[in-house]
């Protein structure tokens, strides 16, 4: 529908809108210029129009999807985005990761008209855990996708069952479906009750689990006295995983899939995906369809991007590996076949604390040619302690990403760089990639 189709009340408040979209399509503009952030085009627009975001909530016919979760919330948007379009569904998403209000306006301004309205059948978007009940309030989801519960920014949720309790809080919003993770000790505990919409679960299969060297790395339950997870039935459960060739058993059916990333996180995102597509679709949800959007997927925005390391796309590679926490630098060194050939590590101020640095199993590391960013030397002393050689320390980016360059070709033609997330944006920038482009294999 138009805007100059629709009725003359729609229109007027439609029009109300102009100002503040236009101020921040405006402000995204110039700070895309500046290589800025893109949360401040959303915090502009929210602090002159309060009300704009609300009016997101009726324009999808196919609802609003929220995803939660410590870690993965990238990467299973992404997902969950492409398999619905593979559905011949349009979607809107937040693609690079700006999970607060501010970073979900900002995506709206993007694909926004003047008047604030946006062209989709579907809303899938990624959503701070801290922000999820509020903002499930203002969107009235749909659907609510919990991923995980895992140890991250203590200094601030200070305890894992509180974030927990946000996310199990939230999915009490739901007006059709929950998905839930049955391997998490938190999540599958789930008070199915209290629910307005559906329960799901999804899972990886059990033997899987248990052949990975740390298994999910999900965080333990310490408050119920039953410390692991309930077993409960997966709508789509992991059942064969083979590098970035996985099975998940659909309802029964089979579905081959190829991952965007390696790694047994990315298979069981790849369930969570499978199973909220089709609460999504219903009756319309095909599994051939799903395979065939995996099967054109790029990798999430720095989640495994290959990107060419001296502007030459035949030339040497850098395969981007993020990290924010104990969990997800864990889940992706266990996802390494060996020692990478060329590593770089990456750690700034955007991690506070470091110290759960020391919970992690460095063990398939032989070596780091460079550790870099504000907190290198930290990061460099935890390798040492793990007796890991570290070839140069240099905290600043820049020169660090110039050593990589001046180092001899590696053989396969791959460098792996291990970053956190603002230093994957910088370093995304230095190699000549601006905040939207995505790199395909």
């Amino acid at each position: 529908m138009s805007d100059l189709s629709r009725t003359p009340r729609a229109r007027q408040a439609g029009i109300r809108y102009v100002f503040p979209v236009l101020a921040g399509k405006l402000a995204r503009f110039a700070t895309r210029l500046r290589g800025g952030g893109s949360a401040f085009p959303g915090y502009l627009t929210n602090k002159l129009s309060p009300t704009l975001l609300p009016t997101l909530a009726g324009q999808f016919p196919r609802g609003v999807v929220f995803v939660l979760g410590s870690n993965g919330k990238t990467t299973t948007t992404h997902m969950v985005s492409e398999v619905l379009r593979a559905h011949g569904l349009t979607v809107f998403t937040n693609p690079t990761g700006a999970n607060l209000p501010q970073g979900v306006t900002s995506a709206l301004l993007a694909d926004a008209t003047i008047t604030g309205r946006v062209r989709a059948d579907v809303a899938v978007l990624e959503v701070d855990e801290g922000y999820a009940a509020d903002l499930a309030d203002l969107l009235s989801p749909s659907v609510i996708l919990s991923l995980n519960v895992q140890v991250d920014q203590l200094y601030r949720f200070y305890e894992t069952e509180r974030v927990a309790d946000m996310m199990l809080d939230a999915s009490t919003r739901a007006s059709e479906h929950v998905v839930i993770n049955r391997d998490d000790p938190y999540l599958s505990k789930i008070d199915v009750s209290a629910m307005r919409g559906e329960v799901s679960f999804f899972g990886v299969g059990a033997d899987i689990v248990a052949a990975s060297a740390h298994g999910l790395a999900n965080a333990t339950d310490t408050r119920s006295g039953d410390a692991g997870a309930i077993a409960h039935a997966a709508f789509a459960e992991v059942t064969e995983v083979n590098g970035r060739e996985i099975t998940v058993d659909v309802a029964g059916t089979p579905v081959a899939l190829t991952l965007p990333a390696k790694g047994l996180h990315y298979a069981a995102d790849a369930a969570a995906a499978l199973t909220v597509a089709a609460r999504v679709m219903g009756a319309d949800f095909d599994p051939q369809a799903s395979a065939r959007g995996f099967a054109q997927m790029a990798p999430a925005y720095g989640r495994g991007e290959v990107i060419p390391l001296r502007h030459d796309p035949a030339g040497e590679q850098v395969e981007f590996v993020m990290f924010k926490n104990a969990p997800s630098l864990q889940m992706n060194l266990d996802a390494q076949d060996a020692a990478p050939e060329r590593l770089l590590m990456a750690i700034d101020e955007g991690t506070p604390d470091v110290s759960w640095l020391y919970d992690v199993d460095l063990d398939v590391l032989d070596h780091v040619d460079v550790v870099t960013g504000e907190k290198a030397y930290q990061l460099a002393l935890r390798l040492e302690h793990a007796g890991v050689p570290i070839g140069l320390v240099e905290p600043d980016m820049e020169k660090a990403v110039a050593h990589m360059r001046s180092l001899p070709e590696t053989r396969a033609g791959r460098q792996t760089w291990f970053v956190n997330y603002e230093l994957m944006m910088i370093g995304r920038k230095i190699l000549g990639h601006g905040d939207q482009e995505v790199a395909r294999r």
